[in-house]
């Protein structure tokens, strides 16, 4: 099993989406919990990054993560429209 470790922001993030979503989170979550490689990976950045897929009233979503050691990192949730442009503030990852 590994620890997930949320930052922040990711919280603060969560707090804002419907209760209906926030179960469709908990439950992917304990998923990566058991296996954090199920979901696609991103390339591009020097990270074993992730992303899983979901949607909030209508919006597209994506929580990414990543993984270091037995420690998945979840970063934030990402609106997938904007192509993961905010994705490299995000990663300055603070737990």
């Amino acid at each position: 099993m590994y620890e997930l470790i949320p930052s922040k922001f990711f919280l603060e993030q969560v707090n804002s989406l419907s209760a209906k979503s926030k179960n469709i989170v908990f439950d992917k979550l304990m998923l990566v919990k058991v296996n954090p490689f199920r979901y696609k990976r991103i390339y591009g950045y020097n990270l074993f990054l992730f992303r899983i897929r979901f949607s909030d009233k209508g919006k597209a979503l994506r929580i990414v993560y990543f993984i270091e050691g037995n420690f998945v990192k979840i970063v934030c949730i990402l609106d997938r429209s904007k192509n993961y442009k905010d994705l490299k503030k995000y990663l300055k990852f603070d737990s």
